[in-house]
């Protein structure tokens, strides 16, 4: 189990990759449909991890 401010540095890593991810795949939505889907999709799943760090977070706090 990771420590609490472990679990804080890895929520922030993970949602900026997901902005990053988001924000290149509408970039690149007009020239590469499917490498913007692909980048949407690696969003998505950066943003899934998150949610579940900060429900870690939030279980350790209780």
């Amino acid at each position: 189990m990771k420590t609490v401010e472990q679990l804080k540095t890895r929520i922030q890593e993970l949602g900026k990759q997901a902005a990053q991810f988001s924000q290149q795949a509408v970039e690149i939505s007009q020239s590469n449909r499917e490498q913007s889907k692909t980048l949407m999709q690696r969003a998505k799943e950066a943003s899934k991890r998150c949610q579940l760090l900060i429900q870690e977070l939030k279980r350790q706090n209780s």
